[in-house]
């Protein structure tokens, strides 16, 4: 077998034919040789025959990503390769219409497994979560700049899955200066992030057109738990007598409270404290609201495992209905790749039945559109939205 190339068992070649896009090492019969970090190698099947081309990492569980079904004759894996690819992915969002801030390439939805690339105005942020990218994080860079006429582009490369990949956590400025923080427009509100230190890429836009239905939909009193920067708290309070955004980060909570400021918002108050203790507390004490939004982290990644998160995520609902007025608006949320849409609506029919109050779901909705999930990959439909309305 040639060097350059990974022999992977017949199942996994099956799955690999089809829409399945990545290869787990233990489906890997032969490992292509050489050291070089995440080189591109041709993928077969145990009779030799072409699978297509994939980047291989020797550390990760993940040991191959596969990039094309085609082989190194049909399409070679070079510079214009990667161009192309880049190209294809920031020309789909262009129907999307005009945003200040935008993802302009989503992994391996947009066929270039572990990349992200967001856009804040003229500034990118590009994380490699895939050894094979991250050995060409330069060239990607180079790239990207050519293409969008970005000024800076910062490398965010501090997040958990890089450990998962066996690459270090770093944060560094590929191009133009080390300034990183800017202001974009997401609705009617304008908000700051510092890119290089705000958690993920300095702000949660997968969230964006769920942030602007959450200021169509509610009403009145509002409570907004696990704030962040306000991006659903800033969007409903020009429908709302009282906004409370509770965020426990202290960086955050400063931040939201001079998004708020910076927006005339005067309505929006911040409160620095742990969500899960303000919603039992309000419950005691008999607060009520007529909107209540449930954002928290992946609880998944944070307690152990899915059935803790489940038990955390009807915790929280069930508070928050508790709170509700009737007839009002629950907007909840989970980014927990390892909890189902179908899983997290049971979770939801559970809590009603907990607090014995029928609701109405309104509309089930995912990320932004320039955040696609990939289909035969679930694991691309991590964020889940659901908009209740509490009889």
């Amino acid at each position: 077998m040639a060097s350059n190339s990974a022999v992977v068992t017949a199942k996994a070649a099956r799955a690999l034919r089809h829409l399945r896009p990545w290869c787990w090492r233990t489906d890997v019969v032969e490992a292509p040789s050489g050291d070089a970090a995440g080189p591109v190698v041709n993928v077969v099947d145990p009779g030799g025959n072409p699978v297509g081309q994939a980047l291989y990492a020797r550390r990760s569980p993940l040991a191959l990503r596969l990039l094309t079904r085609r082989g190194p004759d049909e399409e070679p894996i070079d510079e214009n390769f990667f161009r192309g690819r880049l190209e294809a992915s920031i020309r789909r969002r262009a129907p999307l219409g005009p945003r200040d801030a935008e993802r302009l390439v989503h992994g391996e939805s947009d066929l270039l497994p572990g990349l992200v690339v967001d856009r804040y105005g003229s500034a990118l942020v590009v994380q490699s979560l895939s050894e094979g990218m991250d050995a060409r994080e330069g060239l990607l860079a180079r790239l990207l700049v050519e293409l969008t006429g970005a000024t800076r582009v910062v490398a965010r490369d501090d997040g958990s899955g890089r450990d998962f990949e066996g690459l270090p956590r770093e944060v560094r400025s590929l191009r133009g200066t080390r300034e990183a923080v800017v202001d974009f427009r997401e609705g009617e509100n304008t908000f700051r992030v510092d890119l290089q230190h705000d958690m993920k890429t300095g702000g949660f836009l997968d969230q964006a057109d769920n942030h602007l239905r959450a200021g169509q939909l509610g009403r009145g009193r509002t409570l907004d738990c696990f704030s962040y920067h306000g991006g659903f708290a800033l969007a409903l309070a020009p429908h709302a007598g009282e906004v409370l955004a509770v965020e426990q980060d202290a960086a955050a909570a400063q931040r939201l409270r001079e998004n708020a400021a910076r927006n005339g918002r005067s309505q929006v108050q911040v409160l620095e404290a742990n969500a899960f203790d303000v919603l039992h507390d309000f419950d005691r004490a008999g607060e009520r609201f007529d909107t209540v939004v449930l954002d928290p982290p992946g609880l998944a990644k944070r307690t152990k495992g899915p059935d803790a998160a489940m038990r955390a995520y009807r915790e929280l609902n069930v508070r928050a209905l508790r709170l509700l007025r009737p007839d009002g608006l629950l907007v909840t949320c989970s980014c927990s790749g390892k909890v189902s849409a179908s899983a997290f609506e049971e979770m939801l029919l559970g809590a009603a039945e907990d607090v014995r109050r029928p609701i109405q779901i309104l509309e089930r909705r995912g990320p932004a559109a320039d955040h696609p999930a990939l289909g035969g990959l679930p694991e691309t439909e991590y964020l889940k939205a659901f908009f209740l309305r509490a009889l």
